[in-house]
């Protein structure tokens, strides 16, 4: 009787974690399955660098992805590093740069507020080697917000702060209980240092009359503690221009300003909403966004007249719960590159990708210009990315995750990056043995992108190696398999694209094949039968109470 509950628990436990199965070397790693509708062709080179996690308010095994982490993936859908147990807590923001030349990965981690949409942290920095070198936090005692670290050559870092602040909002609020406002606040850090070079508050230079979100409806918060504090500003990005200008994007404001990197007076604003919000441009053409995201300079002319900006447009406020009160001016979010000219205050729309499948998303999301002027669009809260050609037609599409686990995964942002990773983790390999007596050989390196063929080995005695095969990298995980049975110990060599040796595995022992369960059979223990898919833990319990003694 044991025996038999012990397998049919294995079983069970197995087709209940729907991401089971994709890696028997790594059986630890459960990330998302891309579900791609718009496969990759004529996509600009590197990989997908994204950081899906949960639009679900409560904890629970039902909805994907299993686990919420960075990952770097290729545009085939394929994994190339989990980030899982590498930054810990919640990360968002996932992406590569260079830091004083070096090649660097970064993100924040901390805690997350999907109900307000803020977070607490600091910034992690991992090396080529998948090592944490830096931890950045905030100065002057605050403590950086999840939405931002922008790199500016090489060297400083832009964060930004959600900063609860005493504030008479008499003008604004309907009750005297209302005195509770967000100060947005963006640094410039030294990143060596962590010295603060610059900083800038939203309450020294912009008026909450600019809010497009009254304190009274409570969207953006009510004002009544400082957990609820309104948010009338909401600071999501910050870059830098090559005359140490700021560029701010302003969520709840509907609006992108423009800030003297040496005074922090407004230079000009870009507001969003003609008819509601105030702006220094005449929009050519009649385009407007709102909600807007990721706002970066892309071009200055050199008399500094015209500027190209590019950012994601939401169209859509909300929180990043499932549930949530919406705001929405138009029916679907869009990537945007908007040319400003100071000459004649005009704001033209040079590029507007449009989602495949109609995206509104309340909340987050990207817009990135690649090297090959291609544009990379992460639809936010709608959990999709997709890269459009320089004509505006979608050449890539995919979902954060599939099937069930597909339902409401969220990412904040998405990039696109060439990247060398060479990992410090061990090469995983797993050997087993075949009904047929065939010896089936699994190898992965989580995060290696220069491995081009693994060279297999059995390992005598006396540790003499005894040469069984080699089969080219295939996917995060590859299968090679020998037609007979191995007893001895196995071990796997990596090599690059030029036959230089890269690492090699410990050695393992082959065991016997257990063949995944597939739910939509029937499992018969003692006689009883469980029919269909097994789809909680809580169904299998009340089986097992019903027909078993234990």
């Amino acid at each position: 009787m044991f025996a038999g509950s012990l397998l049919l628990s294995s079983l069970f436990y197995f087709c209940f974690v729907n991401g089971d199965w994709q890696y028997r070397s790594r059986p630890d790693l459960s990330p998302p399955r891309l579900n791609i509708t718009i496969p990759a062709k004529g996509t600009s080179d590197g990989y997908l660098f994204v950081a899906p996690f949960s639009g679900f308010p409560e904890v629970g095994n039902s909805h994907g992805p299993r686990q919420a982490a960075p990952y770097i993936f290729n545009d085939k859908g394929e994994l190339v590093w989990s980030g899982f147990s590498y930054y810990s807590i919640w990360a968002t923001n996932f992406q590569a740069g260079k830091v004083n030349g070096k090649d660097i990965l970064f993100s924040f981690e901390g805690s997350h507020n999907p109900g307000y949409g803020h977070g607490h942290g600091h910034i992690t920095l991992l090396d080529q080697n998948y090592e944490t070198v830096k931890e950045l936090r905030a100065g002057n005692h605050k403590i950086i917000d999840k939405h931002e670290f922008h790199i500016i050559d090489g060297k400083t870092g832009l964060v930004q702060i959600y900063q609860p602040t005493p504030y008479d909002l008499s003008k604004w609020a309907s009750s005297k209980e209302q005195q509770w406002i967000v100060n947005a606040i963006f640094q410039e850090l030294d990143i060596e240092t962590g010295d603060v070079l610059f900083e800038w508050s939203s309450l020294d230079h912009i008026s909450p009359d600019e809010s497009v979100l009254p304190v009274d409806e409570g969207q953006a918060g009510a004002g009544f503690n400082s957990s609820d504090a309104w948010d009338y500003f909401h600071i999501n990005s910050v870059d830098k221009d090559a005359n140490g200008d700021y560029l701010l994007s302003a969520r709840d404001a509907a609006s992108v300003y423009k800030v003297d990197g040496k005074t922090g007076e407004i230079i000009w604003k870009l507001g969003g909403l003609p008819g509601i919000t105030t702006s220094d441009f005449q929009s050519e053409g009649g385009f407007n966004f709102s909600f807007q995201h990721h706002a970066r300079y892309l071009y200055t002319s050199p008399d500094s007249k015209k500027q190209i900006i590019s950012l994601y447009d939401n169209s859509a406020h909300g929180t990043e719960n499932k549930d949530g009160k919406e705001v929405h001016y138009n029916t679907h979010s869009s990537g945007k590159i908007i040319e400003v000219d100071t000459s004649t205050w005009t704001a033209k729309l040079l590029f507007n990708g449009v989602p495949p499948d109609g995206l509104l998303s309340k909340s987050q999301g990207s817009t990135q210009v690649l090297p090959n002027g291609n544009v990379l669009v992460n639809w936010g809260s709608e959990g999709a990315v997709t890269e459009f050609d320089a004509n505006e037609k979608p050449i890539f599409h995919a979902y954060m995750d599939s099937g069930d686990l597909g339902v409401k995964v969220e990412n904040y942002r998405a990039f696109k990056y060439n990247w060398t990773g060479i990992p410090n983790e061990e090469i995983a390999l797993y050997s087993e043995h075949n009904e047929d007596r065939t010896t089936t050989l699994y190898v992965s390196w989580n995060g290696d992108t220069q491995t081009k063929t693994w060279k297999f080995y059995t390992i005598g005695d006396n540790n003499s190696k005894e040469y069984i095969g080699k089969t080219e990298k295939s996917g995060f995980e590859t299968v090679f398999t020998i037609s007979e049975k191995i007893t001895k110990q196995v071990i796997v060599e990596a090599y690059g694209a030029s036959g230089e040796a890269l690492a090699s595995s410990s050695k393992v022992t082959s065991v016997q094949a257990i063949k995944p369960y597939d739910s939509d059979e029937k499992i018969i223990s003692q006689g009883h039968e469980f029919k269909g898919k097994l789809q909680s833990f809580q169904s299998y319990f009340d089986w097992k109470k019903e027909f078993t003694n234990i």
